[in-house]
């Protein structure tokens, strides 16, 4: 799935739009890689896909992985988890 998001809380000034790339399996819904693209923000996010990726997570525990929330730095709903849940969903269709 790619989800499209933003780097801090909307109604923070300076928030920028990065696009999430997840893939897993079908099966057994085990994280297989992730993209991300965007500006501020995007390290972070792309070494927690790497772990969840690295400890073969599934979508589901993405979904429930617990990322920080600050409003300068990111927003309620992280564009990684908003992923994942886009992605939860998917696989259960």
């Amino acid at each position: 799935v790619v989800v499209e998001g933003r780097s801090r809380a909307g109604y923070y000034p300076g928030s920028a739009t990065m696009r999430v790339k997840l893939i897993a399996d079908s099966e057994t819904g085990r994280l297989l890689g992730a993209q991300i693209v965007g500006g501020e923000g995007m390290l972070a996010r792309i070494n927690a896909a790497a772990v969840l990726v690295s400890r073969g997570a599934t979508a589901r525990e993405a979904f429930f992985s617990d990322l920080g929330y600050a409003p300068p730095f990111a927003p309620v709903w992280d564009p990684l988890i908003t992923a994942a849940r886009v992605l939860l969903g998917k696989l259960r269709s």
